[in-house]
């Protein structure tokens, strides 16, 4: 189920929730709930296996198989699905060149393409629909709109173009849109888009939606063309408009058919438009949306009576005005406002602002001041902060508002009743975050802050590995005392998390992460200072150790276990001893490093350890001297003494009650393989003990995972082979059979894989 949940964990279309209608986020529970589409599912493997399925024309283009054919639906969406995970190059979209895709809609926002491969790819097709938005400034506009007008089907059957924040050359005018008789929809905002431009665009036949927000039209006259045709009107942000308010006003009178008005504005521009239209009798009566956000003098009076002289009013836009607080704004039925004034205001504005880095900034803002004190869990409005961090990923001034916001809703008991998937999503885009922007302290605060949550640490997917290098290379900054906890904590889990060969090709990482932890440990053990930060800086050392051999060698050649011999003189609690000792089994887990542990000053306290009444404390020293005692090429010297620790430690695992007792923290391995070579090892039935001891103690406790991993990783063989042989040592041989009783009442339950065939028990 987990692959139909998160395939690939790579980033997805966001699905635009509402958050007025849906305030709790049911809707988006269920949503992130249910598995993903079959459908979504068999595109994201052709895209990711695309190379393997295509073969390759001379030029290196791709070319899909001759007997492979798209239905229009599939062949958009999989054109809109390449464009979004970033997979649109001249080499690949050259797959739609042929017949056997059948293209209606392309969707190719922010794609890099030439013009030459646009042209091929695209304009062969039937096309109504092209969303061209923020293209590689290499695709110009005049360029999407010279190809698309080679075809006479497309130039009279386009329905709508979208080419906004699209390059334009220096004084090139795009005149040739009113070649496209068939355009019901047409958006340039953000482009070089002049007022010639929009004389020849205003004679469209069909036109009904025009959106030529912060473009470099002086005069909207020529409006006028299509007055009894246009259905929507978007000027946000139009700063080059030189014609007067009574002027502009003329204009939007004669617009008969008007339904939809967009005049919202930055704040800076100080536009007072918007209240001089409100204060008109006789303008716009059939309008059922009306957007004023940003400008200046809008008070709640003049609203009101503006909307309650049109009761067909849906929407209004008053996010950065004065207007919006009063019980109307409140209470009428039927009228959705983007606002400041309360979530719900605020909800609507993220979702119809979500395009608008300066709106979406602002309704964040309000946004993380309503949610300082939250109680509630809100799926839909995370949703929505994920939409605006996503939609504008260069902008620092969202991302910062936004990953404050994300903290506020994903506190540690609200981050618990979130979606997974969700959650998924937020922390992908926090780390782009983090790496779009790696000085700007306080956003990385904010970051490391989400991943304080243990639900986001522990059950949500997301890439732990690159999550680890950018957690690892932040705690070397040596930044204030609480960053520095949280990003020692945060590496101490991830660590857990990541696979061993994960973590052996973090090398350069986990060279500088391995010196500042044992500088943290040599600064505490200075000032006898055993705190949160302490403690966590040695789970972060035993996590990182752990079936690493590299981070293993690291922490001896930077003097770790001179170190370590002064915790252990200067700390006393079983919770730091179980700590030290875990780190060492690391160690000794590691052939070539054992004769390093074989120092007088440093068995000295192990054997003292051995013999703690703790159990915890003494199960790794004896871990400990298992491993260390195991290889006898290292005592060659001293085998007195060897054999007087083996002699120890057996008289020590004879004292420990059943090992089917409970210790003070949940023993783990990531595997059992570190205990093969003891378990081999007929020569020293001591450390046999040991190992079955242990190994008998974690199945007990976890037989679904443990068992699984005695069998695939040949260890149920090796204890067969134990009980077998006749000159194993009884007692040996007894501990073996009880893992072996164990593992038949768990097995009815286990299926084992085909590959991993099970020794017989009988």
């Amino acid at each position: 189920m987990v692959h139909f949940l998160h395939p690939f964990l790579c980033p997805r279309t966001l699905i635009l929730p509402d958050a007025q209608e849906d305030p709790q986020g049911r809707c988006v529970l269920q949503e992130e709930a249910s598995p993903y589409s079959l459908f979504s599912i068999c595109l994201d493997v052709l895209i990711a296996n695309l190379e393997q399925w295509c073969s390759k024309r001379p030029d290196g283009t791709l070319c899909l198989p001759e007997h492979w054919c798209f239905p229009n639906e599939i062949a958009d969406q999989f054109l809109e699905r390449l464009a979004r995970q970033g997979k649109i190059t001249d080499r690949t979209v050259s797959i739609f060149q042929g017949k056997q895709t059948n293209l209606k809609l392309i969707n190719i926002q922010r794609a890099k393409l030439s013009p030459s491969a646009f042209t091929k790819a695209f304009c062969h097709h039937k096309l109504v629909e092209v969303d061209a938005t923020s293209v590689d400034s290499e695709l110009l506009a005049s360029d999407i709109i010279y190809a698309l007008r080679r075809s006479a089907w497309i130039q009279k059957n386009l329905q709508c173009l979208r080419l906004d924040s699209t390059s334009v050359p220096q004084n090139s005018r795009l005149q040739a849109l009113g070649q496209f008789t068939g355009l019901h929809t047409l958006s340039v905002a953000n482009v070089s888009f002049w007022s010639e431009d929009l004389v020849s665009v205003s004679q469209l036949p069909k036109l009904e939606s025009l959106d030529i927000s912060n473009t470099l039209v002086t005069n909207i006259s020529a409006l006028l063309t299509c007055k009894d045709r246009l259905k929507s009107l978007t000027m946000h942000y139009l700063k080059c408009l030189t014609m007067t308010n009574p002027q502009i006003l003329a204009v939007f009178r004669q617009l008969n058919c008007l339904l939809h008005l967009d005049i919202s504005d930055h704040r800076q521009l100080r536009s007072d438009l918007a209240l001089h239209l409100l204060q008109q009798k006789d303008i716009l009566p059939n309008l059922i949306s009306l957007d004023i956000s940003g400008g200046t003098g809008i008070t709640d009076e003049v609203v009101e009576s503006f909307v309650q002289q049109r009761p067909e009013m849906r929407f209004v836009g008053l996010l950065s005005t004065d207007a919006g607080y009063s019980n109307f704004f409140m209470e009428k039925q039927g009228l959705k406002v983007a606002g400041g004034a309360n979530m719900s205001q605020i909800s609507e504005a993220l979702s119809q602002y979500r395009n608008r880095s300066c709106f979406v900034k602002e309704a964040l803002y309000r946004l993380f001041t309503e949610t300082l004190s939250l109680q509630v869990t809100l799926p839909a409005t995370l949703k929505l902060v994920a939409i605006g961090m996503q939609n504008h990923p260069q902008d620092l001034p969202v991302q910062f508002t936004a990953s404050a916001c994300v903290l506020n809703l994903t506190r540690e008991d609200l981050a618990k009743r979130m979606p997974v998937r969700l959650l998924s999503e937020v922390i992908y885009l926090l780390f782009k975050a983090m790496k779009n922007f790696p000085y700007y302290q306080q956003l990385q605060k904010n970051c490391l802050l989400s991943l304080t949550s243990s639900k986001i640490l522990m059950d949500v997917p997301f890439d732990r590995f690159n999550a680890a290098k950018l957690v690892m290379r932040w705690l070397c900054r040596r930044e204030n005392p609480k960053m520095q906890t949280m990003a020692v904590s945060i590496t101490s889990i991830l660590a857990l998390k990541l696979l061993p060969e994960e973590t052996e090709q973090l090398q350069e990482e986990l060279i500088i992460t391995i010196k500042e932890l044992l500088t943290i440990l040599r600064q505490k053990v200075a000032e006898k200072l055993n705190d949160v930060t302490f403690l966590f800086t040695l789970k972060a050392l035993w996590n990182l150790t752990d079936e690493s051999p590299s981070a293993c060698k690291y922490f001896i050649e930077n003097e770790g276990l001179a170190i370590i011999i002064q915790v252990l003189e200067t700390f006393s609690m079983s919770v730091i001893q179980s700590k030290v000792l875990g780190l060492l089994n690391n160690i000794a887990e590691v052939r070539e490093l054992t004769p390093k542990l074989v120092t007088e000053d440093l068995l000295r306290h192990i054997i003292s350890l051995l013999h703690n009444s703790n159990i915890e404390v003494s199960y790794f020293a004896a871990g400990v001297i298992a491993h260390l005692t195991c290889d006898r090429q290292h005592w060659l010297a001293c085998d007195v003494q060897r054999r007087d620790l083996l002699q120890d430690l057996h008289a020590t695992i004879q004292d420990w009650p059943s090992s089917w007792c409970k210790m003070s923290a949940l023993v783990t391995y990531r595997s059992l393989k570190s205990f093969s070579p003891l378990l081999d090892n007929f020569s020293q039935p001591e450390v046999q003990l040991w190992a079955l001891w242990a190994m008998h103690h974690v199945c007990s406790k976890n037989p679904s995972k443990y068992c699984k991993l005695l069998v695939e990783e040949g260890g149920l063989q090796l204890v067969c082979d134990i009980q077998e042989r006749g000159q194993a040592n009884a007692q040996v041989r007894q501990m073996a059979a009880s893992i072996l009783e164990d593992f038949r009442m768990h097995f009815t339950n286990y299926q084992r894989p085909p590959t991993a065939p099970v020794p017989s028990l009988t």
